[in-house]
C-alpha cells in the first residue's frame, strides 16, 4: 500500500506518493498560491493526488492514507490548522476539506517541522537519537523535537513553535505580530530583505551584480553565494544571520541538552559554509562547554513529504 504526503509551505506546495520503504515514487511541486482561498488550495491538492495516481497507474482507492504537513499550529484533535501566518491560514478545517474529495481515505494533519523531524528520526540525520532537534530554515522557521526517541508533540498537543521563541528584544516584526522571534531573524526571508536593502542603499557589489540591479531578483541563494565569494557586504549580512541562528540554537541546547541539532530547509543548503561556523559559535555561547552536534539534515526537500506520509499512526 502507498501513502500520500503533502508538504505545504509558504513558498512551495509539494506532494508525493510514498512507498512502504519511504521511497517517493511520484512527486509534484507547485508554487503556493498565496492569497487564494483554502478551499481552492485544497482542490489543487486533490488534483495532485489524482494526477499522481494516474502517473503510477493506480486507483486512488489504493492509497492507505493522506498526510498533510503544514506550516503553523494545529489543534489538539489534529484536524484544523489554527494559525499558519505564512500561508494566510486561520482555523482551516483541513481534514474535513480533504475528506470532501477522498471520503474513504484516512487523512492526517501535522506540523511541517514535526513531519520533517519524524522522517529524519526514521531515515535521516536523527536516526538512533534519543534527544534531538530539527530546525527548518526556509520562508519561516519550523522546529521538531525528539524526546525519548519519539516525536514530542507539545505538552498540550499543539506542537512546538520554536520559530516564535523571542531572541532579540525589540527586533524585527515577525509574521506572528511579535518582535524579535527566531523566524524574523533566521530565515531566507530575512536574507532576502537584507539583500534588497543593499541594492537600494549600496548599489555595488556582488548582490547587486547577481540580481542585475533589480531588488525583485534577490534570493537567499544570491546573498549566500555572494558571501561565499567573499563580498564584504554579503559577508556582513551572513555573519549577522549566523550570530542570530547560533543564539537560537544555544537557547535550545541549554534547555534540552540534545545529542544533535539538525538544520534543514533551503538555507541549510549552504552546507558547511553555514554549519561549521554556527557549530563553533554555539560552542562558544553555550553554558555547556562540551560539543553538541550541529549537522545538516539528510533528507532535504523530501523530509516533509515522507514525514507527512508517515503520520498515518506510525509516529
Amino acid at each position: 500500500m502507498y501513502q500520500v504526503g503533502f508538504d505545504v509551505g509558504g513558498t512551495n506546495l509539494k506532494a508525493g506518493i510514498v512507498s512502504h520503504d519511504m521511497e517517493i515514487i511520484a512527486h509534484r511541486n507547485v508554487t503556493f498560491p498565496k492569497g487564494d482561498t483554502f478551499e481552492n488550495i485544497t482542490g489543487l491538492m486533490a488534483e495532485q493526488v489524482i494526477d499522481m495516481a494516474k502517473e503510477i497507474m493506480l486507483p486512488v482507492s489504493d492509497f492507505k492514507s493522506i498526510g498533510v504537513a503544514t506550516a503553523g499550529s494545529i489543534d489538539t484533535n489534529r484536524t484544523t490548522i489554527l494559525h499558519a501566518h505564512n500561508l494566510g491560514f486561520h482555523n482551516v478545517p483541513m481534514v474535513e476539506e480533504m475528506h470532501k474529495y477522498f471520503p474513504q481515505i484516512p487523512v492526517f494533519l501535522a506540523n511541517d517541522a514535526d513531519a520533517a523531524a519524524l522522517a529524519e528520526l526514521h531515515a535521516g540525520a536523527l536516526r538512533g537519537k534519543k534527544t534531538a532537534v530539527l530546525l527548518t530554515l526556509g520562508t519561516g522557521v519550523g522546529g521538531g523535537i525528539i524526546l525519548g526517541g519519539k516525536l514530542f508533540k507539545g505538552g498540550q498537543g499543539h506542537g512546538n513553535e520554536i520559530g516564535h521563541m523571542i531572541i532579540k528584544q525589540g527586533g524585527p516584526i515577525c509574521t506572528c505580530g511579535n518582535k524579535g522571534c527566531i523566524e524574523s531573524l533566521c530565515t531566507a526571508t530575512w536574507l532576502i530583505q537584507q539583500g534588497r536593502r543593499v541594492i537600494v542603499d549600496n548599489p555595488i557589489g556582488l548582490i547587486y551584480e547577481k540580481a542585475d540591479g533589480n531588488m525583485n531578483n534577490v534570493t537567499a541563494k544570491i546573498v549566500i553565494d555572494s558571501a561565499k565569494e567573499g563580498d564584504p557586504i554579503a559577508l556582513d549580512i551572513f555573519n549577522t544571520f549566523m550570530d542570530s541562528l547560533s543564539s537560537a540554537i544555544t537557547s535550545i541546547v541549554v534547555l534540552l541538552d540534545p545529542e544533535t541539532v539538525a538544520l534543514g530547509g533551503g538555507v541549510s543548503l549552504a552546507g558547511e559554509f553555514l554549519i561549521k561556523p554556527v557549530r563553533e559559535l554555539v560552542k562558544q555561547k553555550s553554558f555547556f562547554k562540551m560539543d553538541h552536534e550541529v549537522v545538516a539534515a539528510q533528507l532535504g526537500n523530501t523530509a516533509g513529504i515522507i514525514g507527512a506520509a508517515m503520520f498515518a499512526g506510525n509516529e
